[in-house]
């Protein structure tokens, strides 16, 4: 016979939630192996010792967790969507009677608790995936990604300079049409500081920037639909964001300007876990971070037990101050340099012994002073001839151009190591390291982006972006680590963490050139 089902509310007598759950259900299993019970003590001095109770931490931080698994960045529609789910009301340890908290408590929390509370969440997550082996440690790929901020182009406001902001755009900015009939769009309040208004640019920089506006300004009186946001030129330097004063304009290619956050993010090339992660400003260079980077990294690495060996990253970390600083640290860069490297002028030799250059007719150029590139603020050499010995020569008019009376040119102070560098990259272990590299960190950033709520920031703030980063980064490692299926044969690969541990011991002792003695695990 044909069945009917006939839907007819009624009171539960008896409901036990955990029963409707499957054994193999990913919350329920993330449930099991995820105790969240430090952040009681962890998050007790930011609470008062009266009034109303506030949600539980290890509540607000599974709910958050929730949000960034099922790729949701709204707090209302996270709420909207725990309600319908019995699997994640079982995980957040809510019956399917109670009330969840209100929306707007998600976003006070999150506001409460400094970046501190979610690092030390993300260095936990961390340590579970260093203990059932899913780490190897000496080897991290890092790569950036800019992350769209909370705000919009359209409420842009000029920065104030020190004479009259009218005087200031009638010297500077050159008004379309289209600006002068409708003016632009204006933000409910503006969060910046006296700094952040300022103009940072210098007078050769704002005239350039006038002449290119004048351009601007007769191709928008020309071009349909001038009105969006890629048709009109603006600056970090000239422009600031009232919504956010912390995102930056940044732009890639073929793509339009946006107000964007920088994410900056190490993975370890063993099982794609991410080792960290953090927010920096989008008008940055990936160059300038990589010291930051490399040292909170190394930190985070060695108190796992863990010896940081490789650093590889792709060509915009090169700078000749990162190579020696990773050196310094011990470390072996894989980071090709810019094209623009040459070492010299072409035709050149350098002379190591006595530092020095011999041009291409045998004349020695010698070495005259250090000093500071003042456009790129780089550490450099100058080599200069003197006038006697460039008089004469036959291809004078070529070497030195019209006026020049002298040879002279810079060269980084870090030529030794960019060479050594190069040889590095260019070696069959940098062909290894750049695959590595490209199968590694990037899949990760597109997943982080497009499937882990990273695609945009929610929230207001650098220090609000940065715990919106490591809460993704901490829903990304959870993932992993219920994927990974452990394998323990007889070599020992379940026990990688104290291997290391013990290496890391003897090249602290002995260094890392002397022999080590042959233990029952390998390294």
């Amino acid at each position: 016979m044909q069945g009917k089902k006939e839907y007819q509310e009624k009171l539960f007598a008896q409901f036990q939630l955990s029963e409707r759950i499957p054994k193999n259900n990913f919350y329920r299993r993330l449930k099991c192996v995820l105790d969240l019970e430090f952040l009681y003590m962890l998050t007790r001095p930011y609470y008062g010792e009266s009034g109303q109770k506030s949600i539980d931490p290890v509540v607000f931080f599974k709910l958050c967790l929730v949000g960034y698994l099922e790729n949701i960045i709204s707090d209302r529609k996270l709420i909207d969507h725990c309600s319908m789910r019995l699997d994640i009301l079982y995980f957040i340890g809510y019956d399917i009677d109670e009330e969840l908290p209100w929306h707007s408590t998600i976003s006070r929390t999150r506001q409460l608790y400094p970046e501190s509370v979610f690092e030390e969440v993300f260095t936990k997550v961390f340590c579970m995936c260093v203990e059932k082996g899913m780490v190897s440690g000496h080897t991290q790929a890092i790569d950036s990604a800019p992350v769209k901020a909370n705000a919009s182009m359209d409420t842009l406001e000029p920065k104030v300079p020190e004479d009259e902001l009218d005087e200031h755009l009638r010297k500077v900015r050159t008004l379309s049409s289209m600006d002068k009939e409708a003016p632009h769009r204006k933000s409910k309040g503006d969060r910046s500081d006296k700094g952040q208004r300022s103009v940072t640019a210098n007078n050769k920089e704002l005239d350039a920037i006038k002449g290119r506006n004048k351009k601007w300004a007769k191709d928008q009186d020309q071009r349909p639909g001038a009105g969006n946001k890629g048709a009109k030129y603006t600056s970090n330097k000239t422009h600031y964001s009232p919504t956010d004063p912390d995102a930056r304009i940044s732009v890639k290619p073929g793509k339009a300007r946006k107000l964007n956050y920088l994410s900056q993010l190490s993975v370890d090339t063993a099982h794609h876990v991410i080792t960290d992660i953090r927010a920096y400003h989008a008008d940055g260079k990936d160059n300038q971070q990589l010291q930051d980077i490399v040292q909170r990294l190394q930190r985070r690495l060695w108190q796992q037990g863990f010896v940081f060996e490789n650093c590889v990253a792709d060509t915009g970390y090169s700078s000749g101050e990162n190579y020696a600083f990773l050196e310094s640290r011990g470390l072996k860069s894989f980071i090709p340099a810019h094209g623009t490297f040459k070492g010299g002028p072409d035709g050149f030799v350098y002379e190591q012994g006595t530092d020095s250059y011999r041009c291409p007719q045998g004349k020695t150029i010698p070495f005259t002073k250090e000093f500071r590139d003042h456009r790129t603020g780089t550490r450099k050499k100058e080599y200069r001839a003197r006038k006697h010995i460039c008089t004469g020569c036959p291809i004078r008019s070529s070497c030195l151009g019209k006026s020049a009376q002298e040879k002279k040119f810079g060269v980084t102070y870090y030529r030794a190591e960019y060479f050594r560098n190069i040889a590095r990259v260019k070696s069959p272990q940098g062909r290894y390291m750049k695959g590595k590299r490209q199968s590694t960190v990037e899949p990760v950033f597109g997943t982080l982006t497009q499937f882990m709520g990273l695609r945009k920031i929610n929230t207001i703030g650098i220090e609000q972006a940065n715990k919106v980063m490591h809460l993704s980064a901490i829903a990304y490692n959870l993932k992993k680590y219920l994927k990974f299926d452990q394998k323990l044969v007889e070599s020992g690969v379940g026990t990688p963490a104290f291997a290391t541990l013990v290496k890391s011991a003897f090249e602290l002792l002995f260094g890392p050139s002397l022999k080590r003695p042959k233990l029952a695990f390998p390294f």
